[in-house]
Parts: structure tokens; C-alpha cells; sequence
């Protein structure tokens, strides 16, 4: 952040000043909501939270350097008081994103957010100095806490936009209003929250209408509910797909033997070859996606192609792939899972996997409501389909659906099992894998599966899965 006094804060976040024995002390570090991240500084954002208050640790991060204390109530030390922290977050990020006049970039959509805004990022990092978040910061706390990291020479902030309920990514782009906001696709993930696709792509749709009219709006061309999004926005539209009026579009795609995604990129000033290091069709669309918004942002095609070549993975758990030594391949794709997600994990499984013994363990997709059975049922069935050599369904009764499908769609027991938890699928998946094979461990978050990818991969005899 930008150096401010904490008179400076004070007033912008609307707040009442306790114990600052100075108020020209200037925050110069960054602003954290976990007093084990303060440095020399920062300022700490204390949340009260549903099992731990961050007010208790006022006193241990001012000692750790903190120059003051964001809070609700006065705690002893050195503290700006506002009615709402989150409120405040937000009042501050707005008004440090104006005056440094960063171009801001956000993204939404109901799966590969986290890896477009990674391949956005190692595009826009080529053109200058880029800010964006770590993981999936993309609610009301986590999208002011990355741009309040934007500092005097950042030149493009790239903000991740998630949703609940209707409202949440106006809210959000009210925070910090986008230059160029992207959509990526219409699904069914939180489903149970919206009750559909169609009120999912109302709340979505919120990223294109707040942008003025000289900015930019980028739209998926294959996903039908997110064309129609162009009628929602007074500014200029550019479509990225594989449609032949896409803007930006893929010629020519195919998967090499690796299954990494390969295609020429067709761009409004021309076009250039792209090999991608990421693993799965998917990954394609949401290369096109970042081509689009770096080509907005003056970046040429051939500078376009050579950095989606050469851009890796920079988010944990997301088609994470280990070679052990003895040749089976882990990939660790567990840190979150939706219908559409599930489904481009399964069909990178099975490219990765040509020759080879291909296993797929899986657990629950969360918040799919009254869609629940069937979404677990068609996954279950598709693995079966791919050809996938074993469905290793780990967990309760959604895991119990998983299988199902698979048995429904002609199984027998023999390519599929259910497992009650992680532990039992380590204990089978030690028992039974040989070299050559590749392992996909895939679940929403809440499941934990990340941790049978770890336990695959430790060199260890005792082999206990150990918690979160």
C-alpha cells in the first residue's frame, strides 16, 4: 500500500482515532487480517470471527511492529474505531486504487477463475508491474486486501469476482471500479444459492454493467448466457471462443501426448502459435480469455503466444502434476470442484493417461442443492465413458452418488469404489498402484482431498493421513 499517515486513514475510512499517541505515524507495510503476517508498519484489520476475534490479538501485532490497529472498539493500543471493518476495507482500497490511477482488471465466472487470473497476471507482468491475488481472494475482504498491495508503479491490478447471491459483484466492483472486466462462463456452481443457471448469469453479468463507457467488456462467444451479457454493458464488447466470430479464438486445437493443449491464437492484429505447459482441453478457453484482456492492454500476438507458452501454475491444488520416482503421476486438482470443473479434470485425466493406467478420486461438489444427485450421477458416468481405470468415490453420500453413476453406467464394482475417507483411499490407492499409473484428486474444498495427494506423495512407511 501506499504510504498514508494514520490521520490519512482516519478520515477516509470515516474512523475515530484511540491510543495513537501521533497521527502522522505513516502506515508503510502492507494491510493484514492475521497478526502472525504483520511486518514493521502495516496496518492489522481485526475481524471478529465466528471461533476466533482478531480484536485479542490487537496487542500481540502492534508489538510485532503493526503502526495500528484497524477494530470495532477500542483495544488498548494504538487504533482507528469503525462500525464496520469490512466497510472500511473497502472505503480504503477505492480511494488508493484512484489516486494511483492502476487499470484495473476483474474477473468472474463459475470455474477457472483462479487460473485465468493467473494467466492474466504472467501476461500483464511482461507489460509492467502487476498486482493480483494470492489463491481465490475474491470476496468483500479479499478483493480490498489485493489492491490495497497496489503501490506507486503498479500498472495493472487484476481482481478476482466471486458471487453468492445477486448484488455481491455489483458490491464488489463498486469497491474498486474495473477498466476491463472479464467473464468466463455461466455453471452450476452454488446453484443451490441462485436456484439456476439463469439467475446465476444475472448475478455475474453485474462485472460488465458498472464499466463506463470507454471501457472494455470480455465476453465468452461459446457460453450463450454470457454472449447475451453484451446487451448489459455501454462499453465496447471483444469475444473470445472458438466461435467464428470470436475476436480472439483457438484454431487448430488438439492435446499433445502430455495432454497440454496446443492451438493457433487468432487475434484482431494476427495470429501465432501457442504450447501450453498447463494440463487439459479447458485450460484453452481460459488462455483465450487472458489473450484477450493482455491484447486490450497493448500486448501483441506473438508476446501474447510466448507467454501463455511459457506460464505455469501459480495457485496450490489446482492440476498440480508430480512425477514420483517410481513413475506414478500425481495430479493434484483439490482445491475446489464444480459440475464443469469435475468434468474438464476427468477428460485431462483420461489425455494424460493414453497407455496408461488412469485412476480418478473423487469426492463431493458442494452447494449444488436440489442438482446434487444428478451432477454426482452424470460425473460418476463420465468417468466411465473416459475410460478412466478406477473411480475411487471418497466420502458420504454425494461420494456414494459417484459411484452409482459409474456402476449405472456399466462398472460392475470392478472400475469403481466407494471409500469412506481420505485415509481409506490412501490405504487402497498404496495397496494397488503401480508404476505408470496417474492419480486425479479432485473435491470441493470442504472435503479436504489435498490431503490424499500429500499423503501419496510423502516418502513415509507410517502413511496417516494427517488433518488440515
Amino acid at each position: 500500500m501506499i504510504a498514508l499517515s494514520l490521520a490519512e486513514i482516519a478520515e477516509i475510512v470515516g474512523g475515530q482515532s484511540y491510543d495513537i499517541p501521533d497521527p502522522a505515524v505513516r502506515v508503510t507495510g502492507p494491510v493484514v487480517i492475521d497478526s502472525r503476517a504483520v511486518r514493521p508498519g502495516s496496518l492489522f484489520a481485526a475481524f471478529a470471527g465466528e471461533h476466533v476475534d482478531g480484536h485479542d490479538y490487537a496487542r500481540s501485532a502492534v508489538a510485532a511492529g503493526a503502526a495500528a490497529v484497524l477494530a470495532t472498539r477500542p483495544v488498548g493500543v494504538p487504533a482507528i474505531v469503525v462500525p464496520d471493518v469490512t466497510v472500511a476495507l473497502g472505503a480504503l482500497a477505492r480511494t488508493i486504487v484512484e489516486r494511483l490511477g492502476t487499470t484495473a482488471v476483474a474477473l468472474t465466472g463459475s470455474s477457472g477463475k483462479t487460473s485465468t487470473k493467473d494467466l492474466i497476471a504472467q501476461l500483464l507482468e511482461r507489460k509492467g508491474p502487476t498486482v493480483y491475488p494470492a489463491g481465490n481472494l475474491n470476496n468483500e475482504i479479499g478483493l480490498p486486501l489485493t489492491a490495497l498491495r497496489a503501490v506507486e508503479d503498479t500498472e495493472h491490478l487484476v481482481l478476482e469476482m466471486g458471487a453468492r447471491y445477486i448484488g455481491d459483484i455489483r458490491y464488489l466492483s463498486g469497491l474498486v471500479p474495473p477498466k476491463v472486466s472479464l467473464v468466463l462462463n455461466v455453471g452450476t456452481a452454488h446453484i443451490g444459492e441462485f436456484g439456476g443457471r439463469e439467475q446465476i448469469a444475472e448475478a455475474k453479468g453485474e462485472i460488465v454493467e458498472c464499466l463506463p463507457e470507454d471501457g472494455v467488456a470480455v465476453l465468452n462467444a461459446d457460453d450463450p448466457l454470457v454472449r447475451a451479457m453484451s446487451s448489459r454493458t455501454k462499453a465496447r464488447v471483444v469475444l473470445f471462443g472458438e466461435a467464428a466470430d470470436a475476436d480472439v479464438r483457438a484454431e487448430n486445437v488438439r492435446l499433445t501426448e502430455h495432454g497440454q493443449p496446443a492451438f493457433t491464437l487468432h487475434t484482431p492484429t494476427g495470429c501465432s502459435d501457442v504450447t501450453m505447459r498447463l494440463y487439459g482441453e479447458h485450460h484453452v478457453s481460459n488462455a483465450l480469455a487472458a489473450a484477450a484482456v493482455a491484447h486490450e492492454l497493448g500486448m501483441s500476438v506473438d508476446e501474447i503466444a510466448l507467454a501463455l507458452s511459457e506460464a505455469g501454475t501459480l495457485s496450490r491444488w489446482r492440476m498440480e502434476v508430480t512425477e514420483r520416482p517410481d513413475g506414478v503421476t500425481i495430479v493434484n486438482d483439490a482445491y475446489n470442484a464444480n459440475p464443469e470443473s469435475m468434468r474438464a479434470a476427468l477428460r485431462a485425466l483420461a489425455a494424460m493417461g493414453r497407455g496408461r493406467r488412469t485412476w480418478a478420486v473423487l469426492g463431493q461438489m458442494a452447494e449444488l442443492g436440489d442438482e446434487a444427485l444428478a451432477e454426482h450421477d452424470a460425473v460418476g458416468r463420465l468417468a466411465v465413458r473416459l475410460n478412466v481405470s478406477k473411480l475411487v468415490a471418497v466420502g458420504g453420500r454425494e461420494a456414494s452418488w459417484l459411484q452409482l453413476g459409474a456402476y449405472n453406467e456399466g462398472s460392475w464394482g470392478e472400475e469403481s469404489v466407494h471409500v469412506s475417507d481420505a485415509q481409506a483411499a490412501v490405504d487402497l490407492l498404496r495397496s494397488e498402484l503401480r508404476p505408470g499409473d496417474v492419480v486425479l484428486v479432485k473435491a470441493s474444498r470442504s472435503v479436504g482431498l489435498e490431503r490424499v495427494a500429500q499423503a501419496l506423495l510423502e516418502n513415509t512407511t507410517e502413511g496417516e493421513v494427517t488433518g488440515r
